[in-house]
This record gives C-alpha cells, structure tokens and sequence, in this order.
C-alpha cells in the first residue's frame, strides 16, 4: 500500500481489519427484524449492571448467573457457528430466522435457562444438593458446561475451549495420568457438582469479576471515547510529540499510552490509533512493516496501562485480596518503561534514517484542542480519584459513567444524544461478550485445578525441572559463580515465560493470566518470589503474545493497515517490545520497582529504575545499529550484552555496565557527524 492510497482507509476498512484478526469483533450481519430486539437485550444489560452495581442488592450467586445469562444467550445470537459463515456455507432460508440460524436461537434459549436454573433455587435446596446433585441438576449443569465451550469456540477461538477439554479429561482420568500428575480421578457426577453446584467452577472468581468489574470498564471506556476522549488523546500525542524526529512515531507511542487508559484492547487501540498514525509514519520514510511495528507494539501497552489494564487487574484484586490502588501503583513504572523502550527504538531508527518530524501545518493546536475537548477528560480524572481514594472499582466506574453521560450532555462539541447514548450502552455490552465467555470457560479450567490440585503438581513439576537444569548449568565455570537455587529461578521464570507466550498466542490476555497463575504462582512461591511479583510476570507474558509471531494478532492487524508484510511486522513488533520481555525479570529480582511489593525502599526503587531504563536504552542501541552513528554487528552484540549488567539490579553492576559502554560511547561520539555524510 502505497502512502497515496493509505488515505483510503474509511470506518468500514477498519471495522474489517478489526473483525478479521480479532475474533472478539467477528459478529454475524443480523436482519432488520431482529436487530433492535438484540439491541434492546444489549442496553438492558448494560441497564442491569449499572443497577446491580449501584441501588441494586443482588444476591452473587444470582448476579453472576443473569450475566451470564446475557453473555452465553448473546454469544450464541452475535456469534456464527463458523467465522465468515455467511459468506461460506450460508444455511438455507427455511432454516434460518432473520439471519440467525434456528438451532442458535434454541442454543441461546438453553443457556439462558442453564445459567439460571440454579442460582433461581431456593437457597436452602442448593445448599442440600452440593455434593449430591439431582438428575436434573446434572443434566442442567451439563448443558451449560457443553454450551460455554461452544461460546468460547465462536467468539474467542478453538483453543481456550480446546484447553477447558483437557483439563476435563485429566479430572476424569487422573488414574491413568503420569508421575506427579497422577491423582485419583472423579466422576461425570463429581465434576458437574464441583463445577456447577459451587462458586468454584463456572460461576466462580472469574466470571464474578466480569459481572462486577470488568463490564463497567469497559463500557466506561465506550462512552469516554464517544464524547471526544479518544480524540483529545490523538490530538494531544500530535501536539507533544508530534514535531521532533520521526514524529509520527512518537505520535503513535504517545496516544496509545493515552488511550491505553481508558482501553485494553490491543486490537481495538491498534486500529483507532493506526488509522492515523500507520499512514503518517509511512508519509514520512518509515517502512510500511515497521510503522505497523511501532503502532502495535505501542496499542499493546494499554493492557499493562493504568487504571483500566485489561481485565487481569480485577482478578488480581480478588486473587491477591489488594485494593486496585495498589495494583494500579504496581504497574505504574513497569508500562511506563515499555512505552519508554518503544521511544528508544523509534527516535534511533528516526535518527538513522535522518527523517523529519510533522510541519507546523501538520499539527492541531493546543489552545484548540483543549478549548474543544477539556471536557471530556473529567470523567476519567473523576474515576482515578474516587478509586486512589479507596471506593470500590464498580462504585468508581458507575461514577464515571455517570460523569461521561452529564458531560456529552453538556459539550458542544461532541454532543451526546439518546440515539447515541442507547448506540454506547449497547456496544459497550456487544464488546464484553467474548471476555464474559472465556471468563466462564477459564472457570472450567480453575474448577479442575482446585478439584485435583493440578496446579502445586504442575508446579512441582516445574520447580523439580528447573533444579535439575539448574544443577548442570551451575557445575559449569564460570556459570558456577551462581548458585544452584538462583539458576532454578532463572530457569523456571523462563520455562513460565515460554508457557504464557505460547498459551497466549491463541486466547485473550486474562484467560492466560488466570490458566497459568494457578501453575507459576505456586512454582515461584517454592523459590521465595512475592505472590504479587509472580501474578504481575505472568501477566506481562501473557500480553507480550499479542506481537509475538506467529500468532501475533495486534501485529497482524497493524500490517493489514500498513499494507505491509504481517510475519515481518510482527518480528519488528517483538524486537521493539524486547523492554516488556525484560521489565519483568527486573521487577522479580528487584520488587522495589512495582512500588507496593514487601520490602519497598525508595533508594532500591531509584537503582532498579535507573539500571532498568540503562539496559533498555543500551539494548535499543544493539537492535537499532546506532547511537550517533552506525554500530558494527561485533559492538552490537558487545552492547546487547551490557545491556543485561543495567538490567540486573544493583549499583556494582550498573557501575561496571557503564564502565563497559564507556569505550564505545567515546567512539560514537567521535563519529557524530558519519550519519549526515553517508545521507548527503
């Protein structure tokens, strides 16, 4: 795509990108007849949840049943048994309804009636069956269990619910399972009891928080956006950023570090911001691949961004029992340095390439912009309050949904009508769909955990591994300088590391959260790391698959806007997100950095940040080719490995990392002006 025809990129370009690497958003075309009556159930629940997270007192069993409920009936109305379905095998007339075929109506129905079929018993008998479930007990708890893995399938993909099956099959046949796996098995009858008749299953930790947390943020996050957020973030990025080097690069790091705060889609951050600033790099000399590159790896970064993080944040809560104020304060400083790693990498390519920033013709004014859109960020700036001051995160966003409402009432600029207030609501409601799914499938997954114990198994397993790898690397000079227990953590992060990616690259960021904390948490608790170090390392991991080919859907819908190669822009997606593969390394070995670990100390905060943003500066160097000038392979690789002495926390080692890259600063220095001669 050349940079004449990337102004082609209308709204329905983009909602196709969207939709064809993000499976979240590949809804079915709905007819006329049914599609304000799947609108109205949208706003209704959107209504619900405003309800039942302000006057409303709902029992939680009941509140994660009708929203779950809403998810699984939606799914199966939005959702098409095959992506594309329509275009491919379109079923014959007499077998569909206005566009959705007859069996998914009965399927929506069905889980409608499973979801609440227990939770609408009297309290009393539920109590009486747990542990002895009725026939139909088991035959409901069966329709749910096989229909959520069918909603995961459609809206999320294969592998989540590909996943669920084989933990279900090691629940039934843990006799036959191998070494530390071996467990004594259950029965069709025990698996339903644990995973339906309790909170420990389907209608568990993960689900309650979607119900509770999740669906508020993210429709806050709609509504913050339709009155101008979003555009003032754009605007404001062009105005700080937007004339220096490479500009539109930096444009790009710097809106989606902004819109990350309101949004924790990476797909969705990818193509709001991409479609200005992907052609605006290109227009400017970047390559195609690399200013998909940058967009993506940049759109990332929202996940790990406060207050919203993704969805992971509010399972921490619950999991670590922490008020989200502290899990906001925690991963403050490692996002900013993943936003500051891109940085790097940007301005020295910028800088290699001698290219230009925008003109002054190029950019928005200040003055204009605030006049225009300073409204529209008191919403968020009234959510960060009430949740730093300690209300709970459903009391705050209720707030601020509040405030967004008031305020696209009261701005001239982006008014805020009924007709786009009912549009908000539901597709703030359409976009919670496939997280509510693989929420209630995870709960499958956990549901076994806890039923066979798999996860201190597994991380046994893990633990024992590393031991041995440990041992043979430790008896090797001089590797041996390190103890044996220090290899094992190092190589249990990897091997933890190399899980998240891999589990990653086929479902969302907090199915892979919640699957593998229940494995690492436990290995890394066996070799002394902080229970909220370990939670923040395998949320990172899992995030980083987003730009990690070969399934690296950020990157893939960023080149689908670039018209550029997506394996190649993912590479360069990765090699520019190397700082969030090293940040969490950092943080295991230095707690300091995530702010409200056990044994915070300011100056130990101050060494960790200081060697963090060293190494990932040097190491930017290494990939890059060039500081002032152009570097050989041989100082490449000499630097890269300086990198790792920044990294490790410490001033001994920081000290002997700068007096390493002395040499070949000096000489960079000296050859300052090699760039402007080889341009001329």
């Amino acid at each position: 795509m050349s940079s004449e025809n990337s102004n082609e990129l209308t709204a329905e370009k983009l909602a196709e990108i969207e939709r064809k690497f993000d499976p979240e958003t590949a809804f079915r075309p709905i007819g006329k007849l049914l599609t304000p009556l799947i609108a109205t159930i949208l706003v209704a629940m959107a209504i619900y949840h405003l309800y039942a997270s302000g006057p409303g007192l709902i029992r939680e069993l009941l509140h994660r049943a009708i929203h779950l409920s809403f998810v699984l009936g939606l799914v199966f109305l939005l959702f098409p048994i095959r992506k594309n379905v329509e275009n491919q095998l379109a079923p014959p007339a007499w077998f569909r309804f206005d566009g959705i075929a007859v069996p998914d109506i009965v399927f929506a129905l069905m889980a409608v009636a499973a979801a609440l079929y227990l939770p609408l018993l009297p309290s009393e008998i539920v109590a009486q069956r747990v542990g002895n479930p009725s026939q139909l007990d088991v035959m409901m708890g069966t329709i749910l269990l096989l229909l959520t893995l069918e909603a995961a399938r459609r809206s999320v993909g294969p592998t989540l619910p590909i996943i669920a099956l084989i933990f279900v099959a090691f629940a039934l046949f843990g006799p036959y399972a191998p070494g530390a796996l071996k467990h004594g098995g259950t029965s069709w009858l025990g698996l339903i009891n644990h995973l339906y008749m309790t909170n420990q299953g389907i209608y568990g930790i993960a689900i309650g928080v979607m119900a509770q947390y999740v669906f508020l943020f993210i429709l806050f996050g709609v509504l913050a956006t339709r009155i101008g957020l979003g555009q003032l973030f754009i605007d404001l990025a062009m105005v700080i950023a937007g004339r220096y080097s490479g500009g539109p690069a930096k444009v790009a790091i710097f809106s989606s570090a902004f819109m990350g705060t309101i949004s924790g889609s990476s797909i969705a951050n990818t193509v709001t911001t991409g479609a200005l600033t992907i052609p605006a790099m290109k227009k400017v000399g970047y390559p195609g691949h690399f200013a998909g590159a940058v967009e993506a790896t940049a759109s990332t970064g929202g996940q790990i961004t406060p207050p919203i993080l993704g969805a992971a944040a509010f399972i921490m809560v619950e999991y670590l029992e922490i008020p989200l104020r502290d899990v906001l304060a925690a991963a403050l400083f490692p996002a900013l340095l993943h936003y500051f790693g891109i940085f790097i990498m940007v301005h020295l390519e910028a800088k290699k390439l001698g290219l230009r920033g925008l003109r002054a013709e190029e950019l928005p004014k200040a003055a204009i912009v605030l006049r225009q859109h300073w409204l529209s960020i008191i919403p968020l700036a009234i959510l960060v309050y009430m949740i730093l001051s300690g209300y709970t995160p459903d009391f705050a966003a209720v707030f601020g949904i509040a405030a967004c409402v008031v305020v696209g009432v009261l701005n001239p600029v982006n008014r805020l009508t009924l007709s786009d207030l009912w549009n908000a609501l539901a597709s703030g409601a359409k976009n919670t769909l496939a997280v509510g799914a693989a929420a209630a499938t995870v709960g499958i997954v956990v549901g076994v955990v806890t039923l066979t114990g798999v996860g201190f198994r597994l991380g046994f397993v893990v633990v024992q591994t590393a031991n041995d790898i440990g041992t043979i690397i430790g008896s090797i000079w001089p590797l041996s300088y390190f103890t044996v227990t220090q290899w094992a953590l190092f190589v249990s992060l990897v091997l933890i590391a190399i899980s998240c990616i891999i589990m990653g690259a086929g479902i969302p960021t907090t199915a892979t959260y919640i699957i593998l904390v229940a494995v690492a948490a436990p290995a890394l608790a066996q070799l002394q790391v902080q229970n909220l170090v370990s939670h923040f390392f395998v949320f990172y991991y899992g995030v980083l698959a987003d730009i990690t080919p070969p399934v690296a859907l950020a990157a893939y819908a960023a080149a689908g806007i670039a018209g550029s190669n997506p394996f190649k822009t993912g590479n360069t997606a990765f090699r520019l997100g190397i700082a969030k593969a090293l940040v969490p390394f950092v943080f295991v070995y230095s707690p300091a950095l995530l702010l409200v670990a056990d044994g915070f100390t300011w100056g130990e905060f101050i060494v960790t940040l200081v060697g963090a943003m060293l190494g990932i500066s040097c190491l930017g160097v290494a990939f890059a080719g060039f500081l002032f000038a152009p570097l050989r392979m041989g100082s490449r690789w000499y630097i890269a490995i300086v990198s790792f002495l920044f990294i490790a926390p410490g001033l001994k080692t920081m000290g002997i990392g700068l007096l390493l890259f002395s040499p070949i600063l000096w000489v960079q220095w000296k050859q300052r002006d090699l760039p402007r001669i080889i341009n001329r």
